[in-house]
């Protein structure tokens, strides 16, 4: 159950190391540079969202919204890019390739399928993601927690109760973490997607047309490279995206322009 909170003085303390590679994270210069965004009340934006990469389906994906002309973010894990030989130059591709596709902190080691224990370990989870920044070098503070949907925005902290230690850390160093509004399910026994395509769209519309996410007129699709595997599930992507579109008022967007992140 969420709990929408305000920052409160009762953060857990920080280590040397947490402050070290923060602050290495802060010395770098940008080499991206955002362009300018102006959220247009007249807009749906839709911010199409891929986790767990660089896995079979990511640069699968990436051709399919490449092709489609439309944004997406891909959340990624450490441990996956270095444990591939082509994982630091998927990495360095989608970095290339901003500002129509963005790289996110997705940790480094995913909490090693323990999620409880992870995150009763905040200042050892905060390590883990910091290890992540320091590896990619993803070009803006933006995570998502694994296995969990919580946002830290600049004014708002909504979390549960299991994951407020860490969110309350990642909080004090300048961190935004993005949750989800939605999700194109997956059997986790077969990687293939529950919904299909139309369902999808449908879904996706009418949260928008009812309001029913997060921030008005803005949703985040959570979605994961490896569902993608196969020619027909891209197939499906490819249809889901083609509906969406149909759309003239829906706009996809990186997560860097998801309204309330710290710049």
């Amino acid at each position: 159950m969420g709990c929408e909170i305000k920052v409160d003085n009762d953060e857990p303390s920080s280590t040397p190391e947490t402050t070290r590679l923060n602050e290495q994270f802060a010395a770098q210069k940008g080499a991206i540079i955002a362009p300018v965004f102006v959220d247009d009340s007249s807009k749906k934006y839709i911010y199409l969202t891929f986790d767990d990469g660089p896995q079979k389906g990511t640069l699968e994906t990436l051709s399919i919204c490449r092709d489609n002309g439309v944004k997406a973010s891909y959340f990624m894990v450490g441990l996956h890019t270095i444990s591939r030989k082509d994982g630091g130059d998927i990495v360095t591709k989608i970095k290339h390739l901003y500002p129509q596709f963005l790289l996110a902190n997705h940790s480094f080691n995913h909490a090693n399928g323990h999620y409880i224990d992870y995150y009763k370990h905040p200042n050892r989870a905060l390590l883990d993601f910091l290890r992540t920044q320091d590896t990619l070098k993803p070009p803006f503070k933006i995570i998502r927690l694994p296995g969990n949907n919580a946002w830290v925005l600049k004014d708002t902290i909504h979390t549960s109760h299991l994951v407020r230690p860490v969110s309350m850390l990642l909080d004090s160093t300048g961190y935004n973490v993005i949750g989800w509004d939605t999700e194109w399910a997956f059997s986790h026994k077969t990687a293939l997607p529950v919904q299909s395509a139309e369902q999808m769209a449908r879904q996706i519309i009418h949260l928008l047309e009812k309001n029913e996410t997060f921030t008005k007129n803005h949703l985040v699709l959570l979605t994961h490279d490896r569902i993608f595997h196969r020619q027909q599930d891209l197939d499906s992507l490819n249809k889901m995206i083609g509906i969406l579109k149909q759309q003239s008022n829906f706009v996809f967007e990186t997560i860097d322009h998801y309204p309330g992140l710290r710049q």
